[in-house]
């Protein structure tokens, strides 16, 4: 009894397409000169492993709301070291002043353009040092500056120092 021949290719039976290809696949790449690249559509082909991606690092939400507090913080810092700088202190010799306030004890004394109309007293002498009294305040200031009107002194907080002032 003999068995009749295979039907079709018999070699071609259980065997894998060449190259290590899995079958069903095409054995050469894509026609148009480049083989497919990845997020082009077709690639993977369904059922291949996808390549790992490289993560990227992201932010949490804890890391970003640290940085804003952060950044808040050192705002409100500078804010306050700005505004809390008198201008008294920052005064040189032909700025004009401008009196803020009307408590004789603290004037809160401004610096101003001298041609805007806010401008008061002009600051003939600037005078660094300790002034225990008005009289040597105003000896100092006199040695300095002959026509003088007004003495501003300040002392406690940094440097100490006397300012004197006429009327503009």
């Amino acid at each position: 009894m003999t068995t009749p021949p295979p039907q079709g290719n018999p070699f071609a039976q259980g065997q894998q397409q060449p190259y290590g290809q899995p079958q069903g696949q095409a054995p050469y790449p894509p026609q148009g000169g480049f083989p497919q690249q990845a997020g082009q559509p077709g690639f993977p082909p369904p059922g291949a492993p996808v390549p790992p991606q490289q993560q990227g690092r992201k932010l949490s939400f804890k890391t970003i709301k640290n940085i804003v507090i952060v950044l808040i913080v050192a705002g409100v810092a500078i804010g306050g070291y700005i505004s809390s700088r008198d201008d008294a202190q920052t005064a040189a010799v032909g700025d004009c002043m401008h009196r803020g306030s009307t408590d004789d004890n603290n004037p809160d004394l401004e610096v101003v353009d001298c041609a805007d109309t806010k401008a008061q007293y002009k600051v003939l002498a600037k005078i660094e040092g300790s002034f225990l009294t008005e009289t040597l305040a105003s000896s100092k200031c006199e040695a300095e500056a002959k026509d003088f009107q007004y003495t501003y002194t300040e002392s406690g907080d940094g440097k100490d120092f006397l300012l004197c002032l006429k009327d503009m």
